[in-house]
């Protein structure tokens, strides 16, 4: 029974962990590193086709993003979630695929110019779909055998519509061990979905830190301070832009704004428009308004018992199509631009930056995390001029922050989560935080529960019988690469992982009879002939 730390280890996104048990292999989570990468992250060390199953806590890209790529290099296994977390992931993986297939074409034109080798992208659409028919999804709190003597149940974690912890009980043998992935805890008292649920009790608990070196504060008014900025803004004629994940942000969002337009809140503007412009976010608000009544909070429910739509409104658009997205700029009137991404990294945000930050009527205005490096937290920081699309812009718009709407628990609530279950803990194993607040979170933890508690890096390998660490990983902090070296990079790994497969059916073709071994050999030793330069 072991535990490898692969992604998210020292770093906010790439969520991935390798837990090996009754000779199976599982991965929690698979997912997209998103922003600047500050450590290289080891290999998966078995090759996809010997992953038997994976388990997902929630649809984001950064814990989802990597599974058709795992698919592509020969991953045949059952992926486990829940409902809504496949419904999400139905869209949300689609969009990752034409994302990287978009972003081929784009680099392969230029590279033509270039007399340059050709771009792959990391997965097409068609692995994508082939991902989706092995998801199978689940309840929360329906505990399902996936192999023998390895039982998994989702606990609601209050992060997104579906996002769950999981709990593994596991007997190898006369050793039995509970093990619980928080997955990404959710901040308490938001819009449409439930607070965190109490875990249960673990042996061995694998917990996020994305702010696990700060708090919240006292909640504050999300409705008052969005009126605010909205009338301020529209009184000086500008356009508030808010970039905004397109799943799960922008539903709370829509919930805001539709409370704020029920009461009469904004004056002299009381009709302005509000643009959905993501064709993502479109389709997953129509996911968020088509009844996973499990899923949503109280005052959520009550809401549609009444007959009201909690995220749609009068004024609201959804803009689908590019034709759409650019007639939105023709607008003159003051409004609200809903788009994403929420980093500001790529899709239609950056053109409506391109167009109001140099405004200095226009408020844009971040609702979510923002990752090192990326657009988003280059304007949080202050920065005066931002590159879009090759042109230098001038930052004249106001820059502005919807504070405490975060949608992950801060450092009090993830330990008040883990207090819960203080008493039967052996260890904590904390990810899924920047650098120094991985460490920070995990000395708080051992201060205020008395709890064993570390912080790997990618690469540690812990035996959970013994609780030891068997097998450090290299830390390499990465350099930045060249556009060239990057791609290099990329498609090296693709033939890494051909050459594992390769051998993992080697192995297993050891009893075919001679004469299928001996025409095996002759095919690849023809193929290494070819390649032998």
């Amino acid at each position: 029974m072991k535990i490898t730390f692969l992604g998210a280890a020292h770093e906010v996104t790439g969520s991935c962990t390798l837990l090996e048990a009754n000779g199976k292999n599982i991965l929690i989570d698979c997912g997209l590193e998103q922003g600047a990468d500050i450590y290289e992250n080891c290999e998966i060390p078995v090759v996809p086709c010997d992953i038997d199953a994976v388990c997902l806590t929630h649809a984001h890209i950064d814990h989802s993003g990597k599974i058709p790529a795992l698919v592509a290099n020969g991953f045949k296994g059952n992926i486990y979630t829940t409902l809504a977390t496949h419904k999400l992931c139905n869209i949300m993986l689609r969009d990752s695929a034409h994302i990287q297939e978009f972003e081929a074409e784009w680099r392969n034109r230029k590279a033509k110019r270039a007399g340059r080798e050709e771009y792959q992208p990391l997965y097409t659409l068609q692995d994508a779909e082939n991902a989706l028919k092995m998801f199978y999804h689940y309840d929360y709190n329906e505990p399902i055998e996936i192999f023998e003597g390895i039982r998994i149940t989702f606990i609601d974690a209050g992060h997104l519509l579906g996002s769950a912890s999981i709990l593994f009980e596991i007997t190898e043998g006369e050793k039995q061990e509970r093990i619980i992935f928080s997955g990404d805890l959710g901040n308490t008292n938001r819009p449409l979905i439930n607070d965190p649920s109490i875990p249960p009790v673990a042996d061995y608990v694998i917990i996020e830190s994305t702010y696990g070196d700060r708090t919240h504060g006292a909640r504050p008014d999300y409705t008052a301070q969005l009126t605010e900025i909205l009338q301020e803004t529209f009184d000086r004629g500008g356009n508030v832009v808010i970039p905004s994940f397109a799943i799960g942000r922008t539903q709370e969002m829509l919930y805001l704004i539709r409370n704020i337009k029920e009461q009469g809140l904004i004056k002299n503007h009381a009709n302005f428009s509000v643009y959905v412009d993501s064709p993502l976010a479109v389709e997953a608000t129509n996911i968020y308004s088509s009844g996973l009544i499990d899923y949503y909070d109280t005052e959520t429910l009550e809401l549609l018992e009444q007959g009201i739509d909690p995220i749609r409104f009068n004024g609201l658009k959804l803009s689908v199509t590019s034709d759409d997205s650019k007639m939105i700029n023709f607008d003159e009137s003051p409004k609200v631009i809903l788009s994403a991404s929420g980093m500001c990294e790529a899709g239609r945000i950056r053109h409506h930056l391109k167009h109001n930050l140099w405004r200095k009527d226009s408020t844009i205005l971040f609702v979510g995390y923002q990752s090192d490096g990326t657009v988003g937290r280059k304007l949080v920081d202050g920065e005066k001029i931002v590159k879009l699309f090759g042109e230098e812009i001038n930052v004249n718009a106001r820059i502005a922050t919807l504070t405490g709407i975060s949608g992950h628990a801060d450092k009090d609530m993830m330990i008040n989560w883990l207090d819960n279950i203080k008493s039967s803990v052996k260890t904590v194993f904390v990810n899924h935080g920047d650098d120094s607040v991985c460490d920070t979170f995990a000395s708080e933890i051992e201060a205020r529960l008395g709890i064993k508690t570390i912080a790997p890096f990618s690469g540690d390998k812990y035996d959970l019988i013994t609780g030891e660490c068997i097998e450090k990983g290299k830390i390499i902090r990465v350099e930045k690469k060249s556009e060239g070296r990057h791609r290099a990079d990329t498609v090296f790994s693709r033939l890494y992982a051909a050459g594992q497969r390769l051998l993992s059916v080697i192995n297993k073709n050891k009893e075919s009879s001679n004469k299928e071994i001996a025409r095996f050999a002759d095919q690849i030793t023809a193929l290494c002939d070819k390649y032998d330069k």
